[in-house]
């Protein structure tokens, strides 16, 4: 523990106080041991600690101003807790807070359902070298978005932070400490780049509006295929861990596709839980490949009209499009060797 203690300090010693970019962090949790290593963590990477409470002091506090970083840890949650997530949700939208919230396998329907507005970081049983990573991406996030506006030198002592926690999430996660505990890996190929998708062939792309709803140029599209097909190629694929390391073959967004076109074709709705099954990837790896590929527009977000509290994920129009396109080549190829 001593040798993990080291290179938690490390990873985090500045030249001097002039390299540390001071964001502002609130922490709201009713686990003790886990506000002190969020605690720690912040302090470490050079960030100050706003308001530190209980989940009980986050709903008593409305009216206080966020700061720039907000991190709720609720495992379990009951109907105040969710409106206050809302409330919290809404007002990170309004500003320039950035919201990472953390909770567990039971309740991840119920806050992701609150968590349509601020495009929050959403954890699931998180350790301890995840919840870095979270902080991480926060720093990432805040340097894109004040490249304009800080001078050279922030810029790259700000890039030179979020490198750091990136390190030190790696070396907790090697000293066995953080993910470990709770079965979820701390990295994922998603981590380090972003998600590309390209662009779709002239003769069927839309008239460049972009928006989901729009006609598709030409009238006749293939049809997606029978979901009993799709569904046997994913049970073909789970198979493949009973003689590999699962690791080999983590395909995420091609399992999500499926599994999302199956479920489309058998007018089906898929909850994020359920998606996070099908992903075969930890949780919040699969939260952070659905938000990518929502924001690459593969995938949107549907409020169920009958209870707000509850949301759906499938397949834009451009992604199934393009999966039954897919499905209509292999076809072709299919005939031609028969």
């Amino acid at each position: 523990m001593a040798q993990a203690q080291f290179a938690y300090e490390e990873a985090f010693e500045p030249a001097n106080d002039a390299d540390r970019v001071r964001l502002t962090i609130s922490v709201f949790a009713d686990r003790a041991h886990v506000r002190e290593e969020i605690r720690e963590d912040t302090l470490a990477a050079g960030m100050r600690i706003g308001q530190c409470g209980d989940l009980a002091s986050l709903l008593e506090r409305d009216a206080t101003p966020l700061g720039e970083v907000v991190l709720v840890d609720c495992p379990h949650v009951d109907a105040a807790t969710l409106a206050a997530l809302s409330r919290l949700d809404m007002r990170a939208a309004r500003s320039a807070t950035k919201l990472v919230v953390a909770t567990g396998m039971e309740a991840l329907d119920d806050v992701f359902a609150c968590l349509d507005q601020s495009g929050a970081q959403i954890l699931v049983a998180p350790g301890r070298a995840e919840r870095v990573v979270a902080l991480g991406r926060v720093l990432s996030q805040a340097a894109q978005r004040s490249l304009r506006e800080l001078s050279e030198e922030d810029r790259i002592r700000l890039i030179r932070l979020s490198e750091q926690v990136e390190a030190l999430a790696q070396k907790l996660d090697g000293f066995g400490i953080g993910g470990a505990s709770s079965g979820y890996k701390t990295g994922d190929v998603s981590e380090g780049g972003t998600l590309r998708v390209e662009a779709a062939p002239s003769s069927w792309r839309g008239d460049g509006s972009g928006d989901d709803g729009e006609r598709m140029r030409r009238a006749v599209r293939p049809a997606l295929p029978d979901p009993r097909l799709i569904r046997q190629i994913i049970r073909q694929r789970q198979l493949r861990a009973r003689f590999f390391d699962a690791d080999l073959f983590a395909d995420p967004a091609w399992d999500i596709l499926l599994d999302l076109a199956a479920a489309r074709a058998e007018h089906k709705r898929v909850s994020v839980t359920s998606l996070c099954i099908a992903s075969g990837v930890p949780p919040t790896t699969a939260l952070r490949w659905i938000s990518q590929m929502t924001e690459a527009g593969l995938l949107v977000r549907i409020e169920d009209e009958t209870d707000r509290r509850r949301a759906f994920i499938a397949l834009s129009d451009r992604a199934t499009e393009g999966v039954a396109r897919y499905f209509a080549e292999l076809g072709m190829a299919a005939a031609h060797l028969s």
